[in-house]
């Protein structure tokens, strides 16, 4: 049996009203614009209305609805209350749950304080980082933002093109911060494949080295980590060409978003198939590399090596 609107409308609210749903205080407006969006294309779809008829509406483009189907920008509320006109919304309860997500989708994140050195492509990283269920990373040069230690951190934040000292600093206090979403009271499940060569790679010397090791013993510990090599002995995988990062999003509706990270900005693949294609990709990564079972011996085997 398929779900009626009056249903759909009921979930939303709840999801709305829920102290978990990510537009409350703390996980910012990335995942209530991605389920607005959605929202907002599942009807002008059922309407048979184009991406052009509905950017007109609004005084807009089509790439500008695609844009806000896509929850890759906030909305304005009389935006969304023109397309619900247009898409024929009439139940008084879904608009007010619609609208009420339009309003969340411009609430900032934690994180808006430090909008001098966050680009607005990462912007849509940590709105997804904070609010998802888990989090699973494949990382080639470095150990994951969220497992380095402070000391590591600054080391790797040096190597960057902007190396001014108050500008480092910030960027180290938000990397830091941002480690927090595994200390609260429902973190999600990060699942992260390292290469040997990042844990092998002495950043910022022996002595810091040694430290982000043992702190990756300690924190491969917690329930809800999950930590694998990718040993030099595997030979070739499918992920050697760089850094991959699917976050899954709560709430069980939005699809899987996948994050690239290059030099200078981060790429967000949305075609359903890449998408999938990113998904198997790391489900081979987990069976191709070391067991999680044998992740604190091997950390242990490269802490006396160094």
């Amino acid at each position: 049996m398929g779900v009626t609107r009056q249903e759909e409308a009921i979930g939303e609210r709840d999801l709305v009203r829920s102290p978990d749903f990510p537009g409350h205080r703390g996980t910012g407006p990335t995942v209530p614009r991605m389920i607005l969006g959605a929202r907002l294309r599942r009807l002008r779809e059922e309407s048979g209305i184009t991406g052009l008829e509905a950017g007109r509406r609004i005084r807009a483009s089509h790439s500008k609805i695609s844009r806000l189907e896509m929850g890759r920008t906030g909305f304005k509320p009389r935006d969304v209350e023109d397309l619900l006109t247009l898409y024929g919304v009439t139940d008084e309860a879904e608009r007010a749950t619609l609208l009420a997500l339009a309003r969340q989708s411009n609430v900032p994140g934690w994180w808006h304080v430090y909008h001098d050195i966050v680009p607005s492509w990462l912007n849509v990283y940590l709105g997804l980082e904070q609010a998802a269920t888990v989090i699973r990373a494949y990382e080639l040069q470095f150990v994951p933002g969220l497992l380095q230690t402070e000391g590591y951190a600054r080391a790797v934040l040096r190597l960057g093109p902007d190396t001014a000292e108050e500008r480092a600093e910030r960027r180290l206090r938000l990397r830091m911060e941002r480690r927090r979403v595994l200390e609260r009271g429902r973190p999600p499940h990060l699942w992260a494949v390292i290469d040997e060569a990042a844990l092998r790679r002495p950043m910022g010397g022996v002595a810091l080295m040694r430290a982000q090791l043992e702190h990756l013993i300690e924190v491969g510990r917690l329930p809800h980590v999950t930590i694998q090599v990718m040993p030099f002995a595997a030979g070739g995988h499918p992920a050697v060409g760089g850094p991959v990062t699917v976050l899954r999003p709560p709430g069980g509706d939005l699809p899987d978003v996948v994050y690239l990270e290059q030099l200078t900005g981060g790429v967000y693949p949305d075609k359903p198939a890449e998408v999938e294609l990113y998904r198997h990709m790391m489900n081979r990564l987990v069976v191709e590399a070391e067991p999680p079972t044998a992740t604190e011996a091997f950390l242990v085997r490269v802490l006396r090596e160094l």
